[in-house]
């Protein structure tokens, strides 16, 4: 594997670290574990189911590091997509509407985004 390829898996690895576990701590915000204020167990749960798909292809792309850019890939278009029902949720006042809500969505697009455009372009 080249210098170049090992870089490209390191940081695609890096970005889905990083959005698993945000994912992760924003669904126990959500269950009520890191903060009583900001309850609501249907985003906890959707943010659950992202954290985990986003850690499984974490470990994934140390068992498989020749398919790191595929995992990456598949699972932050995932969660990208999630994200998105999740922001439509709050559009149309059924997900939660405080500004730590709106401004979590805002940031992990943007590291979704980046991720996702450093997987696509790795070779």
């Amino acid at each position: 594997m080249s210098t170049s390829n090992s870089t490209s898996t390191r940081v695609i690895r890096r970005f889905v670290l990083f959005e698993g576990l945000a994912f992760v701590a924003a669904a126990l915000t959500h269950f009520g574990i890191l903060s009583a204020a900001y309850r609501h167990r249907p985003a906890g749960t959707a943010e659950g189911v992202i954290g985990i798909v986003l850690l499984i292809g974490w470990v994934s792309t140390s068992i498989r590091p020749r398919s790191t850019r595929m995992i990456g890939v598949t699972v932050q278009a995932f969660a990208l997509f999630g994200t998105l029902v999740g922001i439509f949720t709050i559009i149309v006042g059924v997900g939660p509407r405080t500004v730590p809500d709106i401004t979590y969505h805002a940031v992990i697009v943007v590291a979704l985004v980046w991720g996702l455009a450093a997987a696509v372009r790795m070779k």
